[in-house]
């Protein structure tokens, strides 16, 4: 099969092993996936992974191994993540598989992902999607579970301020989430023409030059993944409010934390999340991510969509596979 692989370099080998299902797994064609910065930081060297990348997709399921085959021609989206689900593994037992120290994380960790024509993976992680989404919309479905998640580690009060930092596909997604959920929030980025896909969707937005720097905004969300956003997440954040990590910042740069103890601001790291919240959204339409899709590629030109991927005026860049 076809399949777009990383092994110190970026390649697409038109003759890899097609898998086969395991007790349990089921076999999926993919039809549509999409490119992460994840999947850019992994040819940079990040979690030292090679295999075949992408963790966002839809398919159709064409086999599963086991007795129960009411998922065959289904078409289904998948969590991320699958546990060891040991007895004695307390994050499986909670029901937090993606902080299960033996995890599997498609196309990041210890498993092939879905950048190929075909992928298996364990039946209990796949979800039905419902007949009036389509592809171009629950292809989004895996970064939309990670902003819900927002909603699920914290409780945001009606009356409180929330301000997204950050106009890239996540702070996007994020600010178009919280907004889904009817809060107060609003969306600062440095690209009007970014910006507009939240507005046109009812989200406040500001310019990042328009915007004051001033701590008075109840939740922050940093989303530019950059330290200096980071600094200036601290320095939006009102007394006791609470600063949300959404992106990784990583760099050597110094950083005075000092005014995460002296107002008192609670950092809240948020990773991924369920597929179930966020899979309701888009049954329910509301939220429309189509203006967000930049250029679709068919797979023989998945490098391009690569290179394509890091256009500062890209937003997202999706890989076909029919």
């Amino acid at each position: 099969m076809k399949a777009v692989v990383f092994d110190k370099e970026l390649k697409l080998d038109n003759n890899y092993k097609k898998p086969e299902p395991q007790k349990g797994e089921a076999l999926i064609k993919v039809c549509l996936a999409g490119i992460c910065n994840t999947d850019f930081e992994i040819t940079k060297g990040y979690m030292g992974y090679v295999g075949v990348l992408g963790h966002e997709f839809v398919g159709i399921v064409e086999d599963v191994n086991s007795e129960d085959k009411s998922l065959v021609g289904k078409r289904v989206v998948a969590e991320i993540s699958y546990g060891c689900h040991q007895p004695d593994c307390e994050w499986c037992n909670k029901g937090l598989v993606r902080h299960c120290p033996n995890r599997h994380t498609i196309g990041i960790w210890k498993k092939d992902g879905c950048f190929a024509e075909y992928i298996t993976l364990p039946t209990e992680i796949l979800f039905e999607v419902p007949e009036n989404v389509s592809n171009e919309q629950v292809v989004f479905v895996e970064p939309l579970a990670a902003a819900c998640e927002i909603v699920e580690q914290l409780h945001i009060q009606p009356i409180q301020k929330v301000l997204v930092q950050g106009d890239g596909k996540l702070g996007l997604t994020t600010a178009l989430a919280l907004h889904a959920y009817n809060y107060d929030v609003t969306l600062v980025g440095r690209h009007q023409n970014k910006l507009d896909i939240a507005k046109n969707q009812g989200v406040k937005t500001l310019l990042s030059k328009d915007l004051k720097v001033e701590p008075t905004w109840d939740v922050v969300v940093e989303a530019t993944g950059s330290i200096d956003g980071f600094e200036n997440a601290m320095a939006l954040t009102k007394p006791r409010g609470v600063l949300v990590l959404k992106s990784t910042v990583a760099g050597s740069k110094e950083i005075n934390l000092a005014p995460i103890v002296i107002n008192e601001i609670t950092v809240l790291g948020s990773r991924c999340g369920q597929f179930k919240p966020a899979i309701e959204l888009l049954k329910n339409e509301r939220i429309d991510f189509k203006p967000m899709i930049s250029h679709v590629y068919n797979v023989d030109d998945a490098i391009e969509a690569f290179e394509k991927n890091k256009d500062k005026e890209s937003v997202k860049v999706l890989i076909k596979f029919d």
